[in-house]
């Protein structure tokens, strides 16, 4: 039996099941305030509890990786956000919608784990590459349901869906047909002797595993500025709300377009070198943000944004592997998205109190910060426990 799952087959479910939550947040908003007539806080309180659903599914999914079946588990989240979006179909009144919302965000949680433990355990690869290609077809998949769902909701609300669910059972074609290979059967992570959980992840390297997943946190309580409160920035500037999406798009085909960049870095750089330089030209980035006023300063900043985000953030994950135990890689990697998903969830709460009690400018300033510090203390504890190298 195959030993694991062609990287082909995993980028293309990265693809499909980013493409279909992509159709999702974008539309929240939209449809829950427009078409439902509910308040922008309740849709920002129904995309909170999503996330927070996401966060149990990342756990949940990590932990069934390891301690289960992986293919299972992959076919048990990908089934709960299929038969969910084919309700959502026929029923999607504020009760059925937001309720389905929350269960998609768990089956994702799910998924998304599995998809990165999966790509873990790839060794056609190095794993630097491996993660890297998964996180452009992430964004390619992002940039196709974005782009699609505007145009999509003109002709009604179930044919989004119906798209959507079409991309999920792609997805779980997929799945069924390419993720039973012959990995190692979980065998359990963990020792228990009493109430005593031995970890097999050396002290050192789960320390580290946390300060990356706090860093992490920052960094998408951050990005979440930009897909929440800067719509609201740009337009309090006289930048029409069209602006704002076309900035998304220079996003997108940034991070497709800039993949000889990031191989130059991956073939020179070792992975904390990389790290280091990627995450502080993408903090440095909100900085400018405190300065921004016309159009092109948005564009500028979002190119910086950019850059820094394709040659820092998608190795992290791959640096999270290479320090935890072969038979942990569920377990770390939905530590990983957990933090990712809770910075995404938290970050719209924390800037729209930060903007109330003070300016757009201190919370710019503020996360900076918040990310360059968290960047330092990893970068100090990884070289003082000689982790740099990758």
């Amino acid at each position: 039996m195959q030993k694991e799952v062609r990287l082909r087959w995993l980028l293309l479910a990265n693809l499909l099941n980013n493409a279909g939550a992509a159709f999702m947040w974008p539309l929240t908003t939209v449809y829950m305030h427009n078409y439902l007539k509910q308040t922008l806080t309740f849709s920002g309180i129904v995309l909170f509890c999503m996330s927070l659903a996401m966060i149990l599914g990342n756990y949940v999914g990590g932990r069934l990786f390891d301690h289960w079946q992986p293919y299972w588990t992959a076919i048990l989240g990908v089934m709960i956000s299929t038969i969910t979006l084919a309700a959502l179909i026929f029923w999607h009144s504020l009760i059925p919608y937001a309720a389905g919302l929350i269960i998609v965000g768990f089956g994702d949680g799910i998924s998304m784990t599995v998809v990165n433990a999966y790509a873990a355990t790839v060794t056609t690869k190095s794993n630097r590459y491996v993660f890297n290609m998964l996180y452009l077809a992430l964004n390619v998949g992002v940039v196709i349901g974005t782009l699609l769902v505007g145009y999509l909701l003109d002709l009604g609300i179930s044919v989004v869906f119906m798209v959507t669910t079409a991309c999920y059972i792609g997805l779980l074609a997929i799945v069924l047909t390419t993720f039973n290979v012959g990995l190692a059967s979980s065998q359990p992570a963990e020792k228990t002797t009493g109430t005593v959980v031995t970890d097999t992840t050396s002290k050192r390297k789960r320390q580290l595993i946390w300060l990356i997943c706090l860093m992490i946190f920052t960094i998408y309580l951050s990005y979440a500025l930009w897909e929440s409160l800067l719509s609201v920035h740009m337009t309090n500037l006289g930048i029409p709300f069209r602006r704002y999406s076309e900035v998304w798009t220079i996003n997108g085909l940034l991070i497709i377009l800039s993949q000889p960049v990031v191989t130059l870095f991956n073939e020179r750089f070792k992975i904390g070198s990389q790290v280091a330089f990627g995450i502080t030209l993408f903090a440095l980035s909100f900085l400018g943000l405190v300065f921004a006023r016309q159009y092109i300063d948005f564009i500028i900043i979002m190119v910086v944004l950019t850059i820094g985000e394709v040659i820092g953030l998608p190795i992290v994950p791959a640096w999270v592997d290479d320090m935890a135990a072969p038979e942990q890689r569920g377990k770390y990697q939905g530590r990983f998205n957990m933090a990712l998903a809770m910075g995404r969830a938290v970050g719209p709460l924390f800037g729209g109190m930060m903007v109330a009690q003070f300016s757009y400018s201190v919370l710019f300033i503020v996360v900076t910060v918040m990310m360059l510090v968290t960047l330092g203390i990893v970068l100090i504890r990884a070289r003082h426990e000689k982790l740099l190298n990758g």
